[in-house]
C-alpha cells in the first residue's frame, strides 16, 4: 500500500513538474496572448454594449486562455476543441434551460453532464466549455434572454477572437507552435526562419 502511494506521488510530482517546465520567455508570450485576447473582447463589450447588456465577456473565456496560451500543446487546447467545445456546450446549455426554465438544479446539472458526454463523442473536449453550458442557465437575465443567440454572441464571436489571437501570438516565437500539428502556412514560415547552414552562407 505504501509503495503504491509513493509511486502515485512520484507520478503526480512528475506531471506537475513537466507542466510547469517552461522557458522564461514563455511567461511573456503567455501574458501577451491572454491579455490581448481578453482585452480585445472587453474592448468590444465596452464599446458595443451598455452596462445592462454586458454579455460579451463570459467567465469561461478566462479558463480557455489558460489552455490556449499556457498549455498550447495540450489536446484540450487545440482549435477543434476550443471552438467545437464552446459552441456545442452553449447550444446544449440553452436547449436544456428552455426545457427546464424553473428548475435550476436540474437544468444546470443536465447541461454540464450532457455537454461533457457530447464533447467526448465528438472529440471536442474543452473543460472551460462546461462553464459555458452552465452560464446559459445561471447567467444574468440578459444572457438568458438571448436564447440560442447566446451561441453567436458572446460565445462564437468571443471564441473567434481567442482563436485568432492564439494563432498569431503563439506562432511568433520560433519555439512555440499552435495548433500542435503545424498548418501548411506555419511550416512555410518556420522554413523561412530556419538559419542558413555554412555551405548555404557561402553559396549566398
Amino acid at each position: 500500500m505504501k509503495n503504491s502511494i509513493k509511486r502515485g506521488y512520484r507520478v503526480v510530482r512528475y506531471i506537475v513538474y513537466r507542466e510547469t517546465l517552461l522557458r522564461p520567455k514563455d511567461h511573456v508570450w503567455t501574458f501577451i496572448g491572454a491579455f490581448v485576447a481578453i482585452a480585445t473582447i472587453g474592448f468590444f463589450q465596452q464599446n458595443h454594449f451598455t452596462e445592462q447588456d454586458d454579455v460579451f465577456l463570459i467567465g469561461s473565456f478566462g479558463a480557455s486562455c489558460v489552455l490556449i496560451f499556457g498549455a498550447t500543446d495540450s489536446p484540450l487546447a487545440q482549435p477543434r476543441n476550443l471552438v467545437g467545445g464552446h459552441v456545442l456546450a452553449s447550444l446544449i446549455g440553452v436547449a436544456i434551460h428552455k426545457l427546464f426554465p424553473n428548475e435550476l438544479w436540474l437544468s444546470s446539472g443536465l447541461s454540464v453532464a450532457i455537454s461533457i458526454v457530447v464533447m467526448q463523442m465528438t472529440k471536442t473536449m474543452h473543460p472551460p466549455a462546461g462553464a459555458t453550458a452552465l452560464i446559459a442557465n445561471i447567467g444574468s437575465p440578459q444572457i438568458k434572454a438571448l436564447g440560442f443567440a447566446y451561441t453567436l454572441t458572446p460565445v462564437l464571436s468571443g471564441v473567434t477572437i481567442l482563436l485568432v489571437t492564439a494563432l498569431i501570438v503563439n506562432n511568433i516565437p520560433r519555439y512555440r507552435s499552435y495548433p500542435r500539428h503545424p498548418l501548411p502556412w506555419h511550416r512555410l514560415i518556420r522554413k523561412r526562419k530556419r538559419p542558413l547552414h555554412q555551405h548555404e552562407k557561402l553559396a549566398a
